[in-house]
């Protein structure tokens, strides 16, 4: 194991020259919020056509590529003249309010000063009245074994008949939220950011959050936790960026969840080297498309005790490729690896082994497309295949993402429309030598809703303004129709929706005002136990 610790610590020195020639430094900066609407801004430019280099797959985006993204925008708005949708207008002013830093310095990083801070970048007040409980996933699942690639074919001999799911759903309706979990009756958060600037190589950030949690008068004492919820320093720019500290990460094209790496659970302790924008190679970029890479390495929290304790090293590689202006591909992988209690066959096999032997690790794989129908006002595809075990490096426990993205439902762009279907396999997220599966600190690491899934989730935005904005969202969620362990217990389903309101306070604030509403069938599996969760949240944003 100090051998492989060696690897995951000399690997970015390795990658960091191979990776130099034609990577310029560009102009270090910090990450945008994975919840912040500029995510929905940028995407609204794409459906506009006002945007064709964007990548979609790899976030969070880096305040510099948001940057650069924006003048994109703004070159092929002049190009519009007066034709351009006035909503199109008023993201690209709101944008270039939001990061006034990075739009100045942009190709005039020689400008940046010698040392520089914003001591109150971003802030968060937040309120959640919470009347529910969360699902636990924790149970035992039927493995079957025997899958083939799409199904076809023998090529998992190796397997254990019952598997143990781990986990838990964190707070009902609030998925995607950092691993921050929000006890029943009353919830008061705050968070603030501070940013630090060193040259134009050097950035850095943090973020602590202090979390009030379960206040019910007459009941037992509130939960108080204060911790750092983002703090990292960055080095670089373009194509190359070293990032060592605890940050959000999200691989894939998905909304309501992704299949191999979210927010969901805590933010990483991590090392990560990755390009905040794409990689500027000329011949690549001229013959191939744009680049974009992310390398992490970490390692998960603690679980479990005595003979079940773990604490795994964790380590995550994607790549991002966009071949034409409307088309993007991308392939990712992640892997648990060793730690205590945890019986490797040596590093060989424990780093190049795949396939059908216990090779002391758990690892997700696989790929996914992104199409944008410029005819069809923008409207966007996509699909993700994953799998939780491979042969010969194919996934062949699979699971599936897919969604459908209309950002001008209306010719004017102030209505839109999503649909997205996840599936997730019987033993996602499982793993006989993991009993947690693939958790950190409680929480699924990829999609929120957890293995033996199907999931469908619609919303619908209607955009008074920018800043005042409606949107609806239902999901259908079942659960268990397949993994029982010998068939006991009955299938949960859920139906549910939620109502958001988004409206401006002055120029620096926003508010927003969230009511979710669900009812589920078979609570936690077990028959004829239903139950009704509501979750009432408010929240104040500074800048955010």
């Amino acid at each position: 194991m100090r051998r492989f610790c060696a690897y995951i610590i000399c690997l970015p020195i390795i990658l960091f020259p191979i990776l130099s020639p034609g990577l310029s430094w560009g102009l270090a900066s910090n990450n945008i919020p994975l919840d912040s609407p500029i995510y929905t801004y940028m995407d609204k430019l794409s459906g506009f056509g006002l945007i064709n280099s964007d990548i979609h797959g790899l976030k969070p985006y880096s305040k510099a590529e948001a940057a650069r993204l924006v003048l994109e925008a703004q070159g092929n708005l002049k190009k519009m003249g007066p034709h351009a949708p006035e909503l199109a207008r008023e993201i690209v002013s709101r944008l270039c309010y939001l990061l006034p830093r990075e739009i100045d310095l942009y190709r005039r990083e020689g400008k940046a000063p010698t040392f520089d801070y914003n001591p109150l970048s971003g802030a968060r007040l937040r309120y959640v009245y919470l009347d529910g409980i969360p699902r636990s996933y924790d149970r035992l699942i039927s493995d079957t074994g025997h899958q083939g690639i799409f199904g076809i074919g023998d090529l998992r001999k190796y397997f254990v008949p019952v598997m143990r799911a781990g986990g838990s759903e964190g707070t009902p309706m609030m998925e995607n939220n950092d691993g921050i979990v929000y006890r029943e009756h009353n919830n008061f958060e705050l968070r603030a950011d501070s940013e630090f600037y060193f040259t134009r190589y050097c950035s850095a950030l943090v973020e602590p959050l202090t979390l009030v949690s379960g206040v019910n008068i007459g009941g037992p004492g509130p939960h108080t936790n204060l911790e750092i919820n983002k703090g990292y320093v960055k080095l670089g720019g373009h194509g190359l960026e070293l990032e060592v500290g605890k940050d959000e990460n999200w691989f894939g094209q998905g909304y309501r969840g992704d299949l191999v790496l979210t927010n969901n659970a805590e933010n990483l302790e991590e090392i990560k080297l990755s390009s905040p924008e794409p990689v500027d190679w000329p011949w690549f970029k001229r013959n191939i498309g744009l680049l974009k890479y992310a390398v992490i390495f970490s390692r998960l929290s603690k679980s479990g005790e005595g003979e079940d304790m773990r604490k795994p090293w964790f380590a995550a590689a994607k790549i991002s490729l966009k071949p034409t202006k409307n088309l993007e591909i991308g392939v990712n992988y992640s892997r648990q690896q060793g730690g205590p209690n945890v019986v490797e066959p040596g590093i060989f096999k424990a780093v190049f082994s795949v396939g059908q032997s216990n090779n002391g690790s758990n690892s997700l794989a696989g790929t996914e497309i992104r199409y944008r129908i410029n005819w069809l006002r923008g409207t966007t595809v996509y699909w993700e295949y994953y799998g939780e075990d491979s042969y010969v490096v194919i996934p062949i426990v699979e699971s599936h993402l897919a969604g459908i993205y209309i950002p001008r439902l209306t010719a004017d762009g102030r209505n839109d429309f999503r649909f997205e279907f996840f599936y997730g396999n019987p033993i996602a997220y499982t793993d006989y030598k993991f009993p947690e599966g693939y958790t950190n600190n409680g929480l699924i690491m990829g999609d929120a809703q957890g293995g033996d899934t199907k999931d469908y989730y619609g919303k619908f935005t209607h955009y008074f303004t920018l800043r005042n904005n409606l949107s609806l969202d239902y999901f259908h969620t079942e659960r268990g129709w397949v993994g029982r362990v010998g068939g006991k217990g009955a299938p949960e389903e859920i139906d549910g929706g939620r109502i958001c309101w988004t409206l401006p306070l002055c120029r620096d604030w926003d508010a927003l005002i969230n009511y979710g509403y669900e009812y589920v069938r078979n609570f936690d599996l077990e028959p004829g136990k239903d139950r009704q969760d509501n979750l009432l949240r408010l929240d104040i944003d500074y800048r955010y």
